[in-house]
Formats: C-alpha cells, sequence, structure tokens
C-alpha cells in the first residue's frame, strides 16, 4: 500500500522505515530536507512540499501526520485538507487532544475527506518491537488502512494468549484496535498516558524510599544499603510488578547506578493533564493519576532519587532528554 507520511522525527521516520520493509511504498515530507533525503536514501520517495507529496500519492490517497500535537499539527491538517480531495484521509498519529480530533474531523469533512486518529505507542523501540495502535474514525476509512496497521503493530508475538480470547474476534491481539468514532482513539491513548504517569510514580517512589533506607540517619539494625539495580532486575523476573518499565528502569541504573547525570527535572507531554481534566468533567475521581501528574509539577522546583528514576524510564521509552541536557 502506498502512504504519505509528514514529519520524520524520531517516530515518524522509524514508522516509515517499518512500513518499507514491510513493502509498502512511502512519500515523505518533512521541513528538515535532511531527514527527507536520508529517507530517500533508505528507499522512501520525497516530496520538497506537501504539494509535490500529494501530487505523488495515488488515489485514493492517505496522508500520515506525525508532528507536535497542537498548532502545528492544527496548521498541517489545515495544509493538507485544502490539497486532497473527496476520498482522501488524513492520519494523525501524534499525541493529539482528542476533541481537536472531533474539530478537525469536522472540518474536513467539509470536502469529503476522512479523517483517523491513531494513539500510538512505541517510542524509539517501534521500529523494533512495533507499534501499539488505538485507532479511531470510520469503519471504512479504517477498515481501507488496515494493511498499514498490521505493518506497524507488533503482532501477537511470545505473548501468552488472554484465557477465554480464543473465540474472539478482531485485531487488538496483534497489537491494534479500532476502539469507535474520530477522537476514540486519541481518548484512549490518553487515559494510557495518564496510567503510564501513575506507575511511573510509583515504581520512582518505591526506588526512592529503598535507597533512603541507606541514610546515615537510620537507626541500627535498619540501615539498608540496597544494590537497586539488583532489587529492579530480580523484579523483572517472576514477579508481578515486572513490566517495559521496570525493564527500561533496570537497564538505567545499571548504566549509571546513582543516576547522575539526570538532574531530576519530568517534564509531561499533556495526556496526563487532559486525563485528570477529563476525569474531573466526568466527575470520576482519580486519586493516582493526579497525584503523579502534580508530582511533575513539583519535580521542576526540587528534585529527589524519584524524579531522576522517573527521568531515566522518559529517556529509555521516549528518547526524553531533560530540559539543558542535549
Amino acid at each position: 500500500m502506498q502512504l504519505g507520511m509528514v514529519g520524520l522525527g524520531r517516530m515518524g521516520a522509524n514508522m516509515v522505515r517499518r512500513l518499507m520493509a514491510g513493502g509498502h511504498q512511502c512519500v515523505v515530507f518533512d521541513v528538515d530536507s535532511n531527514a527527507v533525503e536520508q529517507m530517500v536514501a533508505e528507499g522512501a520517495t520525497g516530496a520538497a512540499s506537501l504539494d509535490a507529496l500529494v501530487e505523488a500519492l495515488e488515489v485514493p490517497r492517505a496522508v500520515w501526520v506525525m508532528v507536535p500535537a497542537g498548532r502545528i499539527t492544527d496548521e498541517t491538517v489545515v495544509a493538507l485538507g485544502e490539497r486532497l480531495a473527496s476520498g482522501d484521509a488524513v492520519v494523525d498519529g501524534g499525541n493529539s487532544f482528542y476533541k481537536d480530533d472531533v474539530r478537525r474531523a469536522r472540518t474536513l469533512a467539509g470536502r469529503g475527506v476522512g479523517y483517523v486518529d491513531v494513539g500510538t505507542s512505541g517510542g524509539v523501540w517501534g521500529l523494533e518491537r512495533g507499534y501499539s495502535m488505538m485507532i479511531g474514525g470510520k469503519p471504512d476509512i479504517v477498515g481501507r488502512l488496515d494493511p498499514i496497521f498490521r505493518t506497524l503493530a507488533p503482532g501477537r508475538g511470545e505473548i501468552p494468549r488472554t484465557p477465554g480470547r480464543e473465540e474472539v474476534a478482531g485485531t487488538a491481539e496483534q497489537g491494534y484496535v479500532h476502539c469507535g468514532p474520530v477522537g476514540a482513539g486519541h481518548f484512549v491513548k490518553m487515559v494510557h498516558n495518564g496510567i503510564e504517569y501513575g506507575l511511573m510514580q510509583a515504581y520512582a517512589e518505591g526506588f526512592d524510599i529503598m535507597r533512603a533506607a541507606g541514610r546515615a540517619d537510620r537507626p541500627d539494625g535498619l540501615r539498608y544499603d540496597l544494590n537497586l539495580a539488583d532489587v529492579a532486575e530480580v523484579w523483572r523476573r517472576g514477579s508481578v510488578v515486572s513490566s517495559w518499565l521496570l525493564d527500561l528502569t533496570a537497564a538505567a541504573l545499571v548504566e549509571d547506578p546513582a543516576l547522575d547525570r539526570y538532574t531530576g527535572v519530568v517534564e509531561d507531554s499533556g495526556e496526563g493533564r487532559w486525563t485528570v481534566q477529563t476525569a474531573v468533567e466526568e466527575a470520576v475521581p482519580a486519586d493516582v493519576l493526579s497525584a503523579a501528574l502534580y508530582a511533575r509539577f513539583r519535580s521542576r522546583q526540587d528534585h529527589t532519587f524519584a524524579e531522576k528514576v522517573l527521568s531515566a524510564m522518559r529517556e529509555k521509552f521516549g528518547g526524553h532528554v531533560e530540559p539543558g541536557r542535549s
């Protein structure tokens, strides 16, 4: 299948690589011409502008937008809407706010252009592991794009089947799922990232407690100089708290046991705020997720070892670099 890709950052470029490895044809554009040239060298068709990208695509066209959420995504979707024709489709695979998806879809619908929102999880590891995708949009458009989703997804792999799913149809076991109409994909991804905040905070606080057990002011006989890298490693093997986030924490602690290269400043990318805001709108208690979000705000004022653990996890799974570090 042919796909246009706008945005060749960490995830956009790796998605193109995974798609081409799966036999798809990709036409690519980025404001950074060097990024386009790199993808051309790897087999993609380069475009010097959005006009050129649209012209190079076969009808019905499909263009995947992988740029920062917010104004840049808005501007890109509007620009594509002005160039695409009825029957074409725009896919937003970034971390957009689900209410923005609904607004954009209504705008494009006036021109007969479809809109699909794809909450994408996998970070910098997606090229190798595949991307978990939560999809929103009309069934006919989502169905037409299924070959793209199937290639980007990780597939069933070696993960044991959930008991009872043997007779359940659908693509969830393959690593992607059509969640519902426009906005549903990014809504589910928003909550996914809110949960991620809570999980990360729990790990971070736990390791901070264990690190503090070795302080000199602890009572005799209750002072423990724990090897946190070893603790993380043993928890990875058979423990009920094992997870990919713990895997990344274990790797970070082996590389830098004191996490000295991290300051502990922890940014939030928006989804955590949106999850808490939505919980307020729905009057749903979200104690853990709210606390995890506010902990990130506090990290910008003073820093603990817990925040260094958070920074290490964010760098490991998403390539997120702390402010002031290169």
